[in-house]
This record gives structure tokens, C-alpha cells and sequence, in this order.
């Protein structure tokens, strides 16, 4: 469990090392990177920083290793905007949990239906199913009784 202690200090650090990676660093691997969160340890002496990278795996791979490169320059931002004993050496991590969920809900799109009308709901499959079973006959404008199917199929 962590305490509130860490989850503030992962908060900041997570403030200052995406703006800074946003306005600071001029590596030209670290493109499209998102801080996504950061994990600190109870002692505050390390800090994961999760990080999404928005491409291919090439990217993804120059622009942890541009970060990893920065890390010193990340951790003395970071201890001149937080005050506490130890400044957390920071460890990036690829962040994989954004780009599954973008390829679940491609699978999903696939699989569903496009258009909600077109998707049948419980009523309307309970009432299918109610017009098939049921073969009741009617009695039409003229007198005569005529079988619903039989309709159906002359339109």
C-alpha cells in the first residue's frame, strides 16, 4: 500500500519530468512521449516513470534510450523544483498498457456491429423469436383467414 507521502511525490515528479520532456529536452529521439505515471519507492529514493511513445517499435526503443540518456538532466530538474532529502534516480519504462487498448478497441470495432441500429437487442430478438413460434392466423379485411407467413411471403 502506498502511503499519501509517495503518491504527492509521484504526482510532482510526474509534473515536472513530462513538462520538461515537453519543453527542456532537445534530443531529437525523444519525440511523442507521453508520461503516463510514475511508481516511487517507499524510501523515495528510486521512481519508475512510465512512459508511452506513440509509433513503431524503433521509436519506441530510440526514444526510451534518448530518456534513459537524459535521466541525469531529468533528476536535476527534479531536484531543483522538489524540495526532499533524496532526489528519486529515475528509471523509464515502456508503457505498453495505451497501445493494447488501442488494439483492443481495433479488434472490437471489427467484431462489433458499425451502426447501433443494426445490432439486434433482447427485445428485438425476443420478438423474433415470439414471431416465429407463434403461428397464429388472422382474419383478414375480407373474412377470410390468412396465415401471417403466407403475407410475408407474397410481399
Amino acid at each position: 500500500m502506498t502511503s499519501r507521502r509517495t503518491q504527492k511525490a509521484a504526482q510532482a515528479i510526474r509534473e515536472v519530468v513530462s513538462m520538461a520532456i515537453l519543453a527542456d529536452l532537445s534530443d531529437p529521439r525523444v519525440q511523442d512521449v507521453t508520461v503516463t505515471y510514475v511508481e516511487v519507492a517507499p524510501d523515495m529514493r528510486q521512481a519508475k516513470v512510465y512512459v508511452s511513445v506513440r509509433g513503431n517499435e524503433t521509436k519506441q526503443r530510440l526514444s526510451l534510450q534518448g530518456l534513459k540518456s537524459a535521466a541525469g538532466y531529468l533528476q536535476a530538474k527534479l531536484a531543483s523544483r522538489i524540495e526532499s532529502r533524496y532526489t528519486p534516480r529515475l528509471e523509464f519504462v515502456l508503457d505498453l498498457g495505451v497501445k493494447k487498448s488501442i488494439e483492443m478497441s481495433q479488434i472490437l470495432a471489427r467484431v462489433l456491429p458499425k451502426d447501433p441500429a443494426d445490432a439486434p437487442s433482447d427485445s428485438d430478438e425476443a420478438a423474433g423469436k415470439a414471431d416465429e413460434d407463434d403461428e397464429s392466423v388472422e382474419d383478414d379485411s375480407d373474412g377470410h383467414e390468412s396465415d401471417e407467413r403466407d403475407v410475408d411471403d407474397k410481399a
